[in-house]
């Protein structure tokens, strides 16, 4: 289909860019989700404003014991970031599962994390990470932890005319291991479940586990019971199977096309295998 008529604006500041969204344009930025629903017009916005090219939201960098993501960094930035690789290897793992090729190249992480995919796979890893989101709008700014951010299927704490401006995720310690393992629906990429483990370890005993979920549920979530039986514990295979098998406690699990919900909670626990056993292997 085509989508309907609208005016389209290419700001050169983002002063400029939020100043419009104030008064109700639409931001674009990597338009992997935008453009496909605008053609099939389940959006119908009247004015875009491309915030895809500005340069204000185009860098990552350490500040601080910190990593600072602009929202305009690509999935293939955050994949190949050689900083990214070397102090928060499981945001660089993510992005590099993420749907293909040309995807990586021109879609970004701050237009996935605005849009909230219930299948994305950020989601999972900045809620593993603790990571914080800028919200900018023309006259505020805010920072909203991952936890608080993805409320709903396609629905964050963004407010009317705010954008995702930044993503901060921590320095990784040295002694900690990471991974993301999913079971990717074909055609899309997407995930059907999604797990991502962080997790530190201190004399052969578990003192850290962060498990983030996407595509079981509405919208991503930490799995605080599986975390609590892990933690305090020296990670054997029966240790990893008891919290896998709690991935899914508490949660109504999606059902649909391509995966029931039965499914999906089985995919789910053996994702958390997985991503828990690869994890722990890259601890120190």
């Amino acid at each position: 289909m085509i989508p309907q008529t609208f005016d389209y604006t290419a700001p050169s500041t983002l002063d400029q860019a939020l100043g419009l969204i104030a008064q109700g344009a639409k931001p674009l930025a990597g338009g992997m989700s935008l453009i496909p629903m605008m053609k099939l017009r389940l959006a119908s916005p009247e004015h875009l404003v491309d915030i895809g090219r500005l340069p204000e939201l185009r860098y990552i960098r350490d500040d601080a014991g910190v990593l600072r993501l602009g929202a305009g960094c690509t999935h293939y930035e955050v994949e190949t970031s050689p900083l990214l690789r070397g102090k928060c290897p499981l945001l660089s793992e993510t992005a590099a599962r993420i749907g293909d090729v040309q995807v990586r190249n021109m879609g970004t992480i701050g237009g996935s994390v605005a849009h909230a995919d219930p299948a994305a796979d950020y989601p999972a890893a900045l809620l593993a990470l603790e990571a914080q989101i800028v919200l900018r709008g023309a006259k505020s700014q805010r920072t909203v932890a991952a936890s608080g951010f993805f409320l709903d299927t396609f629905a964050t704490a963004l407010e009317p005319g705010e954008i995702v401006s930044e993503i901060i995720v921590p320095v990784e310690d040295a002694g900690a291991g990471t991974s993301y393992q999913k079971m990717a629906q074909p055609a899309s990429g997407f995930a059907l479940v999604g797990v991502a483990a962080r997790l530190r370890r201190s004399g052969g005993t578990i003192v850290l586990a962060r498990l983030g979920v996407t595509g079981l549920a509405p919208h991503a979530y930490r799995a605080a019971s599986a975390e609590k039986a892990l933690e305090g514990t020296p990670g054997t295979a029966a240790d990893i199977q008891m919290a896998a098998s709690r991935i899914a406690e508490g949660v109504e699990a999606n059902a649909d096309l391509h995966a029931s919900a039965d499914y999906r909670r089985h995919l789910a626990a053996v994702s958390a295998a997985r991503a828990i056993t690869a994890a722990l292997a890259r601890t120190a």
